[in-house]
């Protein structure tokens, strides 16, 4: 029996992101609607069959300026939920960036875990299977969903790039906080690897209240060195900025800053006084909240469409070109 191929959909602000995916699987985007109605309500639907067809849907959960990210959330669930209604036979979706993912443990008495609550919400929706890019915290993420989930990891992404930036220096690979200290150790046994000899590792105190950040203590050594600061996402940039600037004091030769998802909440502020060579991000939110020429200047923006590819591609009847 002829296996077909899963159709792959892509939402409103991901079109870009998943048309490479689907190019390096040798297929198409299926065709869909969205439509928006006087009131801020709107649906989705597809428009290709979909009945007993496995099917991908790619959403990066994102606020910009036209969706917020429960808009982007909500769009998701109805259109998942829409899938299954036209007996979709499998439905997998594929979130580059996945909203919420702060949100997943209770700081004070009463907090909410937004975190367990958007995974309820897209398991009620049909959801067989998601997929995300270098969620926030693994440990929760495993433990809020009750269906399949894969954290796509981008570490070997970030080390071949930097392993042909920093020549035969001393490399240090710098967390910027405690709470990332096994991703950034992950990078440097990455970055090892790829370099064929030891890198080291360095680690920043941090303390955050409210939008007061404090610590000065830098664990490990930079002085003379190469310093990556390694963190899974860029908002407002001061955690960057915090650790880059005691690699700086502690007397770094070289520094560098990457991260997964930059959102650049606050704009280009991080730049306005340069501190890193560059930084390195994925594709999961493209840069649209700086000026087009600060991000050519200090952005390095790394391909991360076929990693997910080959995942997509590991369980089902694609021909990868």
């Amino acid at each position: 029996m002829l296996t077909l191929p899963p159709l792959l959909f892509a939402l409103k602000g991901t079109e870009i992101y998943a048309g490479r995916v689907a190019q390096r699987l040798g297929c198409q985007l299926a065709r869909h609607e969205e439509r928006d109605y006087e009131d801020g309500e709107h649906k989705c639907r597809p428009l290709d069959p979909v009945g007993g067809r496995d099917v991908v849907v790619f959403h990066s959960l994102y606020g910009d300026g036209q969706q917020s990210a429960n808009d982007k959330l909500c769009r998701l669930l109805f259109f998942c939920g829409a899938l299954k209604d036209a007996d979709a036979r499998h439905v997998q979706v594929v979130t580059p960036y996945l909203c919420y993912g702060r949100k997943d443990r209770r700081n004070q008495p009463q907090d909410p875990t937004i975190t367990r609550y958007v995974a309820a919400l897209i398991e009620a929706s049909g959801v067989d299977r998601l997929i995300a890019l270098d969620v926030h915290n693994p440990a929760a993420f495993d433990n809020a969903f009750r269906i399949p989930t894969r954290n796509l990891q981008c570490t070997e992404l970030f080390a071949g790039h930097f392993a042909g930036l920093v020549d035969d220096a001393e490399v240090v690979a710098v967390s910027p906080d405690s709470g990332g200290s096994k991703r950034a150790e992950q990078f440097r046994q990455a970055l090892e690897r790829q370099l064929g000899r030891p890198v080291g590792s360095a680690l920043m105190e941090k303390h955050r209240d409210h939008a007061t950040l404090t610590g000065t203590l830098l664990i490990g050594e930079v002085s003379g060195k190469t310093a990556i600061v390694f963190d899974d996402l860029i908002s407002t940039g001061e955690t960057l900025t915090h650790a880059g600037l005691a690699c700086q004091t502690a007397g770094a030769a070289r520094l560098f800053a990457a991260a997964t998802h930059g959102l650049f909440t606050a704009g280009s502020r991080l730049f306005d006084r340069p501190l890193f060579e560059h930084i390195a991000i994925a594709d999961s939110v493209p840069p649209f909240r700086l000026p087009p020429d600060c991000a050519t200047r200090h952005l390095q923006i790394l391909d991360s469409t076929a990693l997910t590819a080959a995942l997509l591609a590991e369980n089902a009847a694609f021909d990868p070109a």
